[in-house]
């Protein structure tokens, strides 16, 4: 069982000796907040599972959301656990979804189970593992949707960032289906162009959605990429991020070239995990 403070604060010693806490919204009912190491990394209300309050969430789900018609149930593969939010929105949005979770901290996963439970109807398994191992050993064309969100001590491991492993994801994919990928980086976002090529190597239609001034390269920010075989739905989705609380943009096409021009695809043999943010960052979230 995790320690609970006066507060209402749920502690528990975590993978590598991290203390992850579940920590109440104090300006939300039913809502509460996950860190690790004193850094937020998910947000989950309760009452609301369809409420995302993080914007690169927000990104994801407005890729969910276009991916197949209002309602319609999906096979989904979450690459990271966290609070489970995403797993939770797609429980809430499109009843009857199969979902996956891979999360490599198992005292993490039970801190949440403990807390947060998922809702008894939402066909959510969640099982402990790395998630590059999981992908290798998983058949083909077995989803619709593969997202990666694996962070370790705020960072995107290095063999997640491989073209050997973008291969794998896309192997798993359904013929329309989509590799929904989100990382951060610091100026000149090196590792962002190179995460670009990298995927781009392996499927043909790609776009970045992410705020304008970490574009631009003017600070640490996170960066969602969106991939498959097929065209994206780039008119609905920029319509949707140009209407968001933190507006962002949508990057394909001649944008697009230009914003990985000078990235490289990265190999086994290369890669490396993404930068550290900044001291003292906190994931971006909007004011409660």
């Amino acid at each position: 069982m995790g320690r609970e403070k006066r507060d209402g604060t749920v502690r528990r010693i975590v993978r590598g000796g991290g203390v992850a806490e579940v920590v109440p919204d104090r300006d939300r009912e039913n809502a509460f907040l996950l860190l690790v190491d004193g850094t937020q990394q998910s947000h989950v209300d309760l009452a609301d599972p369809s409420a995302l309050e993080f914007e690169y969430m927000r990104r994801i789900a407005a890729v969910l959301d276009l991916t197949a018609p209002p309602g319609e149930p999906l096979r989904v593969l979450h690459l990271g656990g966290g609070a489970l939010s995403l797993p939770r929105y797609l429980a809430a949005t499109r009843p009857g979804s199969t979902q996956r979770v891979v999360e490599i901290d198992g005292a993490l996963v039970e801190l949440i189970r403990e807390t947060l439970p998922l809702p008894k109807d939402a066909k959510i398994r969640v099982r402990i593992g790395d998630a590059r191992e999981v992908v290798t050993g998983t058949p083909d064309a077995s989803y619709d949707v593969v997202i990666g969100d694996v962070f370790d001590e705020a960072r995107t491991p290095a063999h997640l960032t491989s073209v050997e492993f973008a291969a794998q994801v896309v192997r798993l994919l359904r013929p329309d289906g989509r590799y929904i990928l989100n990382i951060a980086d610091s100026p000149p976002l090196r590792f962002g162009r190179n995460a670009v090529a990298t995927v781009r190597s392996v499927l043909p239609e790609v776009c970045l959605i992410a705020d304008a001034t970490v574009l631009r390269g003017r600070r640490y920010g996170n960066l969602v990429i969106a991939a498959g075989r097929t065209p994206l739905p780039l008119p609905d989705l920029r319509r949707r991020m140009a209407g968001d609380w933190f507006p962002s943009r949508v990057e394909a096409g001649p944008e697009l070239d230009r914003f990985a021009d000078g990235g490289r695809v990265v190999t086994d043999a290369d890669a490396e995990p993404s930068p550290p943010p900044p001291e003292l960052l906190r994931p971006e979230r909007p004011p409660l």
